[in-house]
């Protein structure tokens, strides 16, 4: 993958950073650009007191923002979470002196993931321990690009029971309330910024998870992207029929009716897709950021709408004893639960799933 560097680092400890930073990289055979022109992963960097978003170019680009965090870093959604939105950021790395040389990396993902490496090591073991934690925007490609069609049969566009499923579920995921971000980002974000998250990945209202259910055969209705859960109901715009990917165009093949402006399927339909196709024992699944215990999880943090998101979940999902109630952990992130249908998933999780998702 080539990277780029943008912005100003300002501070000696950004250039150490930004150099060793820049060797691991190199070393684990990424090649830098000169400029953002062609890079798939951009390093943001800015101090803390001016926040610069970087506006990219296409979807399928991520961002590592690179600043400074105070000292004592106690509380890192009050302390460090806004510099997720404010920069237009996939993840961000806070730099807190500790007094003894190198500074604490401290990394920060949109879902409230928090995790440390520590400024005591060794510069090339450090900088090892930064990339691992890198190395899933590194090594990713995003499929969020929908394809859209206007060829969504009559008799489907007031929606069936799996789509009345979906709508319930919607309600109950709502009551369980496990929203990923401690703060609104309209708030946050100047009005150009926000519409450009918006643009970008079809952020909307409140945003806590999706629920999907097989229509036939690798077909499904997923929920949109941003859209309430609470008030599912319009075919096309809160919920979407997915009838495939494709990989030359690297997009999801999204189905709506005619005269329907749609909204973008939820960046997940990767995974669901993946799962679906090779499990036909499957008919719902329902992705939560919230966690339980003994579950088996992801070994890398990647991204949301990543194939290798996808690919790590489709795979501990084959491996299970029964992959039609299948609960899989996400490190860092959530949930992804298979099921019969979203009833069975719903009675079978009830009073099982944490609102605290462990970090590591």
């Amino acid at each position: 993958m080539n990277f780029a560097f943008v912005g100003h680092s300002g501070s000696s400890a950004f250039e150490w950073f930004a150099h060793g930073l820049l060797g691991a990289m190199i070393r684990k055979g990424h090649r830098r650009v000169a400029n953002d022109g062609g890079a798939k992963l951009i390093f943001n960097f800015f101090p803390s007191e001016r926040p610069r978003p970087f506006r990219r170019r296409a979807q399928a680009i991520f961002v590592c923002s690179v600043t400074d965090f105070p000292h004592p870093f106690t509380d890192h959604l009050t302390q460090g979470y806004h510099m997720v939105p404010r920069s237009l950021a996939n993840l961000v790395v806070g730099l807190v002196r500790n007094g003894q040389g190198s500074p604490d990396a401290h990394f920060i993902t949109p879902e409230q993931g928090h995790y440390v490496v520590p400024g005591e090591t060794e510069a090339e073991s450090y900088f090892e321990d930064v990339y691992r934690r890198i190395r899933p925007m590194a090594s990713s490609t995003l499929v969020i690009d929908n394809l859209f069609a206007p060829d969504l049969p009559g008799e489907l566009w007031e929606g069936d029971e799996a789509t009345r499923s979906i709508a319930r579920a919607g309600r109950k995921l709502d009551e369980v309330d496990l929203l990923p971000a401690p703060f609104p980002m309209d708030k946050l974000l100047s009005p150009r910024d926000f519409r450009h998250l918006k643009r970008l990945f079809g952020i909307g209202g409140l945003s806590y998870g999706n629920l999907s259910a097989r229509l036939d055969g690798d077909s499904f209705w997923m929920s949109a992207s941003g859209v309430d859960k609470s008030r599912l109901g319009r075919i096309g715009h809160d919920i979407l029929l997915v009838r495939g990917y494709d990989p030359e165009r690297n997009g999801m093949i999204v189905s709506h009716p005619p005269g329907v402006t749609p909204r973008r399927v939820s960046v997940d339909a990767i995974e669901h897709w993946m799962i679906y196709g090779e499990h036909p024992s499957v008919g719902a699944i329902l992705h939560v950021h919230g966690w339980m215990e003994g579950v088996r999880s992801t070994d890398f943090n990647y991204p949301c709408g990543t194939r290798e998101l996808g690919q790590a979940v489709a795979d501990i999902v084959r491996e299970d004893d029964d992959p039609a109630r299948c609960v899989v952990g996400l490190k860092n992130h959530g949930l992804t639960i298979t099921g019969e249908s979203l009833d069975e998933i719903f009675d079978r999780v009830e009073g099982k799933i944490l609102r605290t998702v462990p970090m590591g």
